[in-house]
C-alpha cells in the first residue's frame, strides 16, 4: 500500500523511511529529514499527476482519495501473487 500526501502542484510526499526503496527510486524519490523530525519522508517535485501515471504503470490502483485542508491525500494498492 503506498499513502501519498501531497499539494496541487506539488511537491508530493510519496512514502516514508519505511518505504520500499525500489518504487522510491522509480518514483525519482528523495529521502529527506526536516529539522526537528525523528522520521524521514520521500518527496518528488512532480505533480500527483504524473506521480500516479508511474504508479498506475506499476500496477497500483486508488483504492480512496480525500482532502484533508490543502492537501490531497491518495491510498493505492497493488495485487501481489502472494496468497495467504
Amino acid at each position: 500500500i503506498i499513502v501519498m500526501f501531497l499539494s496541487e502542484t506539488g511537491p508530493t510526499m510519496v512514502g516514508d523511511e519505511y518505504s520500499d526503496p525500489s518504487i522510491m527510486n522509480y518514483l525519482g524519490a528523495r529521502k529527506t529529514t526536516m529539522l526537528g523530525n525523528n522520521f524521514s519522508e520521500y518527496h518528488v517535485d512532480e505533480p500527483p499527476r504524473l506521480v500516479l501515471d508511474k504508479l498506475d504503470k506499476m500496477g497500483f490502483r486508488v483504492v480512496s482519495m480525500t482532502g484533508v485542508g490543502q492537501t490531497l491525500v491518495w491510498c493505492l494498492h497493488k495485487e501481489t501473487s502472494d496468497a495467504l
